[in-house]
């Protein structure tokens, strides 16, 4: 921010690829009883952030241009004295996450109340901003699916930002997990206490030998035929399958769809009402969050073209 009113700010100027991204100058809402202005420190990727912008969810020229980003991790700079949010009394310099928010890829955000959060004391600025979206679908995932002690559930991609959370929510829970990862993320996630597994053919044959009795539920966090194909095979009952990756396939499955998309379901009370519990975790040491990557605002379509891979272990995250 600065005196004159304006802050930078990630926009989408049009639909399309990372090269439709440009860095402007824009003014910042001055924040009004229910709200808060945030200095941001730190501000998380997902998918969906480039997915609103590549057309694959609709296209309305109106939007445009588009500030882009869901959550933030930031210091208070302006609030109403008084001021409450869901974790309590809101005030300035207080250290803050904010989700679900728009145009957190800034450098100042004007949010409201009901989205901030105080920041757990155990994470960094960086790895706080990444700690919302993919930890609310991880719980959202794992209530379809009912993780708990004995089960064996599989987790596809379980090294990206929504399987590392699964994991350690799902082993926190009791479950016997087994987590699909490129040989890179296997040691992460033994220290999670997964039992990794090579994705690639012959999956669910290796699947199979790590739980020769059966798999309970699956959780998709990647996507593709081999997730959905393996899943399939393994888990009997279809209402213990959830993807977080829409497609035709997904839908036409009978399996549980989850998310953002059209036709998925958002759900959105139980992911507004697993932020506190989220947060309760990291504080007390039992949630961690890993930041893969950090690019500056001015280096975003490259943050989303590593993004896109799906190849990421943990986040990847913008710092101002």
């Amino acid at each position: 921010m600065d005196d004159s009113g304006m802050t930078r700010a990630v926009v989408a100027a049009a639909y399309g690829g990372p090269e439709v991204l440009a860095v402007i100058q824009t003014p910042f809402a001055a924040p009004g009883p229910d709200q808060a202005l945030i200095s941001v420190r730190a501000a998380g990727t997902n998918p969906i952030d480039y997915k609103v912008y590549s057309g694959v969810m609709g296209q309305d020229p109106a939007r445009l241009p588009m500030r882009l980003g869901f959550e933030a991790a930031g210091v208070v700079t302006e609030v109403a004295d008084g001021a409450e949010g869901p974790s309590g009394p809101v005030r300035v310099g207080d250290e803050v996450i904010a989700y679900r928010i728009t145009g957190a890829y800034a450098d100042d955000v004007t949010v409201p109340l009901a989205s901030v959060i105080r920041k757990p004391s155990t994470l960094s600025f960086q790895e706080a901003s990444g700690m919302m979206l993919t930890g609310v679908t991880a719980v959202h995932a794992l209530g379809v699916v009912g993780a708990r002690a004995g089960r064996y559930v599989l987790i596809h991609g379980a090294s990206g930002g929504v399987g590392l959370m699964a994991v350690q929510l799902a082993v926190a829970a009791g479950a016997r997990v087994i987590g699909t990862a490129s040989a890179s993320g296997h040691e992460l996630l033994r220290e999670f206490g997964a039992e990794p597994v090579l994705y690639g053919a012959g999956l669910a044959e290796r699947v199979r030998a790590l739980a020769p009795g059966g798999v309970d539920a699956a959780i998709d966090c990647f996507g593709g035929d081999e997730a959905l194909d393996t899943s399939l095979a393994l888990v009997a009952d279809r209402g213990k399958i959830v993807t977080v990756v829409a497609s035709r396939r997904a839908f036409d499955s009978g399996i549980k769809v989850i998310g953002g998309a059209p036709g998925a379901d958002p759900g959105t009370e139980i992911r507004a009402a697993a932020r506190l519990e989220l947060a309760r975790l990291a504080e007390a040491g039992k949630l961690r969050v890993i930041v893969a990557a950090t690019y500056p605002l001015a280096e975003t379509a490259a943050a989303h073209r590593a993004l896109a891979t799906g190849h990421t272990r943990g986040k990847i995250v913008l710092v101002p």
